[in-house]
């Protein structure tokens, strides 16, 4: 039977890092061998960590790979990605290698706009406030440029305004969008800023009451896209070809099935988006959202054939990430996986994301379409699965050898093959 606690602990945020953990192990009962984990930090002190979030007991570590192969827009790049799940490197390298032949991948420019959007309620006339609002576009943007003149000199800052007039249950609601060009910032911060500071003019103007004041994480006008062709023969022939072509369609049709698609694209987007420090959840929220701004969800990939038969792959994603500011800069392993990108700005950073998130989605397509997705994807788990059943460093990969080639990859048959091989 589970152990009972009280999880009402009051202050808890006052205590060290170190009394937070003792209570903690006091709390789930860890023997010393956990309480040790918990302590430590990697390449963080506990007083660096603390800083960071709320409550901090501990530091959690994932694997970062490498994904090789891969040329952009006649650039070649190494591309860090942590991820924890088995196959995806891999499968993003192999499919990079094959779009070498025809060039590899062609990934178009990418703004750098992010937008705020400010809430405007209790209007007794909408378009009245959308005109007079309109009439003084240049005081809204100046007072907002005021809140980064370093970002205005750069070359960035507040530009222009747009409005949405929206029905809903609580009455018609004018909706503000401030746009901003972030230049190679994510852009949240400075965008919810400037929305801020704007907002006391509005109500001032309008008469109506302002709400929420908040970035949009559906970054409609900061769109990656890019495309790529890959090699009839080098995927697998006709036949694999047809089969992916099969696969999109039927995530076209069905969202049940788009959902697992984009996912895969994700598997990319995110392994690079988390080695570099930016927001996941802003881009898995992003993308998802463009997925179904027609009113149906649909793949944020698409595919045809040349007039060689060989498959061509395009994506189109809002990819709002940055290089500077956050985590990108605090994080030493983001500072080490932008240096290993070799990138100059967030638009290259986009780009790259754009043409990882398309490799992948064709490496799970080419495997749906032929051998299935278990056989690679297990061959790999087989290591991790031995790794749990307690085999050895120095025995895991026999063990996982065997776990494979007798098509038996769990945990209680690793067990018995080390059992047997402790035996002999």
């Amino acid at each position: 039977m589970m152990k009972k606690i009280n999880s009402e602990i009051s202050g808890f945020y006052k205590l060290s890092v170190e009394e937070r953990q003792k209570a903690i192990a006091q709390l789930s009962e860890l023997n010393e061998e956990e309480l040790k984990l918990l302590s430590d930090f990697g390449y963080f002190t506990s007083s660096q960590m603390d800083t960071l979030i709320e409550n901090v007991v501990g530091s959690y570590q994932l694997p970062m790979g490498i994904a090789c192969n891969f040329k952009i827009n006649e650039k070649d790049y190494l591309i860090p990605m942590v991820i924890e799940e088995p196959s995806v490197v891999a499968a993003a390298s192999n499919l990079a290698k094959i779009t070498r032949k025809h060039g590899g991948f062609f990934s178009e420019k990418v703004k750098s706009v992010m937008f705020s959007q400010i809430q405007i309620t209790q209007l007794e006339d909408i378009d009245a406030a959308k005109e007079y609002l309109s009439k003084k576009k240049k005081i809204l943007l100046k007072i907002a440029n005021e809140q980064d003149p370093f970002l205005n000199q750069l070359g960035g800052g507040a530009f222009d305004i747009e409005f949405r007039e929206i029905a809903t249950r609580k009455g018609k609601m004018l909706i503000l969008h401030l746009l901003v060009n972030v230049l190679d910032a994510m852009g949240a911060n400075v965008v919810n800023t400037m929305a801020e500071a704007i907002s006391p003019f509005i109500e001032e103007s309008c008469g109506g009451k302002v709400l929420l004041r908040i970035v949009s994480n559906l970054a409609e006008h900061r769109i990656a896209r890019c495309k790529a062709t890959f090699d009839k023969e080098l995927l697998g022939g006709k036949e694999t070809v047809e089969g992916i072509l099969n696969a999109y369609e039927f995530a076209l049709a069905d969202p049940f099935r788009a959902a697992t698609h984009n996912k895969g694209i994700m598997n990319g987007v995110i392994a690079l988006t988390l080695a570099t420090g930016n927001d996941t959840r802003a881009i898995e929220a992003g993308a998802h959202a463009y997925a179904s701004l027609s009113g149906k969800y649909t793949p944020l990939t698409k595919f045809d054939v040349d007039s060689e038969g060989n498959l061509v792959g395009e994506i189109e994603i809002p990819m709002a990430l940055g290089i500077i500011g956050g985590m990108t800069k605090i994080h030493p392993m983001a500072r080490l996986a932008l240096k290993i990108l070799n990138i100059e700005s967030a638009e290259e950073l986009s780009q790259v994301a754009a043409a990882l998130g398309l490799a992948q989605n064709v490496a799970a397509l080419r495997a749906l379409a032929t051998e299935g997705i278990q056989k690679g994807h297990m061959a790999l788990h087989s290591r991790n699965i031995a790794k749990i059943a307690g085999v050895p460093d120095n025995l895991i990969d026999k063990v996982a050898e065997i776990l494979v080639k007798e098509n038996k990859i769990r945990v209680d048959h690793a067990k018995e093959v080390l059992k047997k091989m402790i035996d002999k």
